[in-house]
């Protein structure tokens, strides 16, 4: 059985718009504090093999060989949420929390079938958050720019942001795919003072891709790490 844990802030909503000073519709502040979390997730102790991030949400995809706690649920949940909710807290220099729930995929499909779902909230997101907040800096209040995108197509969204110059294609990859870190092995130089020579090693490092692919070229890079 594969394993993938979801994570998503509590109440997040106010605590971007309204306790924190943070940019809309993205902040890339935000973002990097989203990313540090999940690294923090990923080196505390599971084998996690990718973890991806989108708004205040965040998705881990273990090894199938995990078997930490006996992959306890209760044990799962409590320390990756007091991980990431600590993590989050500290860099935000204030209380922020994040849960936890496992979700149990039966096959490598049902894998790639999870994380293009997320990646399509990604998308599906970034295009109402953009048509929202464009619509309020125009002077709607948040009833009245709801009310008028509510019910509304891709299609009327996209050309809403167009008419007022703005070409979603062009926006940033990482707010409408989301981000993905992953290990990757990394030649590094060290020095041999017995044989007074250099030597290469290879160390185990986070990257983070801010640039994902889309579709079929998506799902098979996310399974890829199971095999590395």
């Amino acid at each position: 059985m594969y394993l993938v844990a979801r994570l998503d802030g509590r109440s997040f909503s106010r605590l971007t718009k309204e306790i924190c000073d943070f940019e809309a519709p993205f902040d890339a502040r935000f973002r990097d504090m989203m990313i540090n979390t999940v690294k923090a997730l990923m080196d505390c102790g599971f084998r996690i093999v990718y973890g991806f991030t989108e708004s205040d949400e965040i998705s881990l995809l273990f090894h199938t060989d995990e078997q930490t706690f006996a992959r306890k649920v209760r044990k799962y949940n409590s320390i990756l949420a007091g991980v990431a909710s600590a993590t989050f807290s500290l860099q935000l220099g204030q209380v922020a929390a994040l849960d936890c729930r496992l979700v149990p995929l039966p096959n490598i499909e049902r894998v790639q079938d999870y994380f293009l779902w997320r990646q399509e909230d990604a998308h599906r997101n970034a295009l109402n958050s953009h048509c929202y907040w464009l619509l309020r800096k125009e002077g709607m209040n948040a009833n009245e720019a709801t009310e008028m995108l509510e019910g509304k197509s891709v299609a009327f969204k996209n050309e809403l942001l167009f008419s007022r110059g703005i070409n979603f294609d062009t926006l940033p990859s990482w707010q409408k795919r989301g981000v993905g870190v992953y290990w990757d092995n990394v030649e590094k130089i060290g020095f041999n003072p017995i044989k007074n020579q250099e030597v290469k090693t290879l160390r185990r490092e986070l990257k983070v891709n801010y640039e994902l692919p889309l579709g079929q070229e998506y799902a098979n890079y996310v399974v890829s790490f199971l095999e590395a």
